[in-house]
């Protein structure tokens, strides 16, 4: 099995420089980014929803069957929102990170209040959730600048996903001829 994947490294390289293109084009093109990511969010909901509306027909969900064509329903009425109105859409999912960001502060820093008396330092997990309001706040005042946020905070994402996955490619490939002569020794 080792082997087998020391001789596929390539195809973690390949994944690694795809994730750095994308990166690259969410650094250079936050807005044109973060559209491209919503349309992807809507091709999901089209594939799930269509899955959903199929097993339904097809008997999966037995007597909830209902909830399963109701499930595909609204995921193909979401995605041809999506792809109708991408614009709409993507400032829709703006507003939706920054509320989220908001609640998941609120949570964390319930959560820090009632750590206080197990755990040392509990104020860091406080001003996590401080963090997460103040940046959710912001999103919401100014969208036009969340958004750019939102892109380059993927774009960060994809550019150490994508380092990483072709650090490991080539420790893969360092790999593969000296896995290969212990196979064959063996």
């Amino acid at each position: 099995m080792i082997e087998a994947i020391t001789g596929k490294w390539w195809l973690l390289l390949l994944r690694g420089l795809a994730a750095i293109v994308v990166a690259v084009i969410a650094f250079m093109q936050p807005g044109s980014a973060l559209i491209a990511l919503v349309l992807v969010l809507g091709a999901y909901s089209f594939v799930a929803g269509a899955i959903a509306f199929t097993a339904a027909l097809v008997g999966v969900g037995g007597d909830r069957w209902w909830a399963l064509l109701l499930e595909g329903i609204i995921g193909v009425v979401v995605a041809l929102v999506i792809w109708s109105w991408p614009l709409a859409s993507t400032l829709a999912f703006v507003y939706f990170v920054a509320a989220w960001l908001i609640v998941t502060g609120i949570v964390q820093i319930a959560a820090g209040v009632r750590l206080r008396d197990i755990i040392d330092n509990e104020w860091l997990y406080i001003l996590g959730g401080l963090i997460s309001i103040a940046f959710g706040v912001w999103v919401f005042r100014s969208p036009g600048q969340g958004a750019v946020a939102t892109a380059f905070l993927f774009g960060w994402y994809f550019l150490l996903y994508g380092i990483l996955q072709t650090v490991v490619a080539f420790r893969l490939r360092s790999l593969h001829g000296t896995v290969a002569k212990v196979a064959r020794a063996v």
